[in-house]
């Protein structure tokens, strides 16, 4: 496993290369010539993307070895499995909450808030305690929800309301993040593999190296976004221009805001067919890839692979298959986001069913299990792009935030149930077979990958002629 993590890795980041070279011949430029050229805007974007990313990569930095670390710590897989399932219940708490504190504490506060609730998080990882790593678990969770959420608002809101650059110009920022992101998460496994066991520092030390990142990213929130804010005018909050008597109306708006946006979302979600399913398919791909998350490092880690190496191989399959979708959406070759959608679903469903056998008690194949967890990852490369464009063409734009917290919902409770699950089988078993519980985990994420299939398979049978779930490109004699 040692030779194959190295040898992957490395072909992996070549054929991203050379997919990324295609697809920029392929592709035209996405930001507006105006935006590219325009120096006060290229200034404001420097800013927001150098706390974003610095956020992003503290993030990747604590996911090759968070599972490594509990058992480096002598907790039982059904314990690990426990303080998972607090991290996924927190999100599900705290995920209105992350949508209501930028309203009403302030989007550069709530910012700053993530940074320290993300420090203190990490810093837990240094206690043995159980309860200790329960608290971090749900520090773990409000700082994710709060990801986002909190940076993406502060962003949006100075842009269009301050700024009063064209909202055109959006995407391209949240493209070029998307596309640093993906090469952040690949370093960030290099760098916690270069920490963990070549420096031999243990598990603990990505997590402590997040903490000065994070630190950075409140600098940066503290410094430069407060530069911003000043030579930008007033932010646009209300709170800042009708002073402190008016503060306590202005928030219970923003409760109202919030509360009202939620609920037009679940009546949008209830009233159309078409949100409803696609809301299906996001909670049953998303969930597993949440228990995926917590079940590859106990699958390989007995093998002895590098596991920061391993992580590095299964983000560079994941950016291999966001730029497949790049090529395949692109003027040349003009496949759809539906069509893309269900290759994704039917692969992933393929990699489960391989993980049922290759994971088999008493003779598992873990060159096999790799090979599914990379093709896995393939697949939630082309999934992402292809639900993004969807949800923006079936969902308005205006109830987007509410639906998408409607959809968070059973994505994370479903999660937390086959965790839970697992740690039933696990603690119930006692003396029995070995890898068994993981056995029929994956077996369970399979049929629920199948039921997300003919979720996407109903959706295009019931929008077939309509031309919203279709690329411009392909509408009559429209221009793509």
């Amino acid at each position: 496993m040692l030779v194959t993590a190295y040898l992957a890795v490395v072909v992996l980041l070549a054929l991203c290369v050379c997919l990324e070279l295609a697809a920029r011949r392929l592709t035209p430029p996405q930001p507006a010539a105006s935006a590219v050229a325009n120096p006060a805007f290229r200034g404001f974007q420097t800013v927001f993307l150098r706390a974003y990313l610095l956020a992003l990569w503290a993030d990747w930095l604590q996911g090759p070895y968070l599972y490594k670390l509990y058992r480096h710590y002598s907790f039982l897989e059904s314990q690990i499995a426990i303080l998972y399932v607090c991290g996924l219940a927190s999100c599900v708490l705290f995920a209105p909450i992350a949508g209501w504190l930028p309203q009403a504490l302030g989007r550069r506060q709530t910012c700053l808030l993530f940074c320290l609730a993300y420090s203190a998080c990490c810093l837990t990882k240094l206690s043995r305690d159980y309860f200790v790593l329960i608290i971090g678990r749900v520090l773990g969770g409000l700082s994710t929800s709060l990801l986002s959420t909190a940076f993406e608002a502060w962003y949006v809101h100075r842009h269009v309301e301050v700024r009063d650059f064209p909202k055109e110009w959006i995407p391209g920022t949240f493209t070029k993040a998307a596309t640093w992101n993906h090469g952040l998460a690949v370093g960030a496994g290099l760098v916690a593999n270069l920490l963990a066991e070549w420096l031999h520092l243990g598990p603990v030390a990505p997590f402590l190296l997040a903490v000065p990142c994070l630190l950075c990213c409140g600098w940066v929130v503290l410094t430069d976004w407060g530069k911003e804010e000043t030579e930008g005018g007033l932010e646009g909050d209300k709170q800042a221009l009708l002073g402190a008597p008016n503060a306590a109306p202005v928030r219970m708006s923003a409760k109202a805001r919030f509360s009202r946006s939620c609920l037009e979302g679940l009546r949008c979600l209830l009233s159309d067919r078409r949100v409803m399913l696609l809301g299906g398919v996001q909670a049953l791909f998303e969930s597993v890839l949440y228990i995926f998350v917590f079940l590859w490092t106990p699958v390989l880690d007995p093998h002895g692979p590098p596991l920061g190496i391993v992580f590095s191989c299964l983000m560079a399959a994941s950016m291999a298959g966001s730029l497949l979708y790049r090529l395949a959406t692109s003027t040349r070759y003009r496949l759809q986001p539906g069509h893309l959608l269900c290759v994704a679903v039917l692969m992933a469903f393929f990699s489960l069913f391989m993980l049922t056998f290759s994971t088999a008690p008493g003779q598992p194949r873990p060159h096999e299990s790799f090979l599914a967890f990379l093709l896995l990852e393939l697949a939630c490369g082309l999934y992402f792009p292809s639900v993004s464009f969807l949800q923006g063409r079936v969902i308005p734009e205006e109830k987007r935030a509410g639906v998408l917290a409607w959809f968070r919902v059973p994505l994370h409770l479903l999660a937390c149930l086959g965790l839970l699950a697992l740690h039933g089988e696990v603690s119930g078993t006692g003396g029995g077979e070995e890898g068994s519980g993981t056995r029929h985990m994956f077996g369970g994420c399979a049929v629920m990958m199948l039921a997300a299939l003919l979720s996407v398979v109903s959706l295009f049978t019931l929008g077939r002629n309509d031309t919203d779930l279709k690329l411009e490109g392909t509408r009559g004699e429209g221009e793509m």
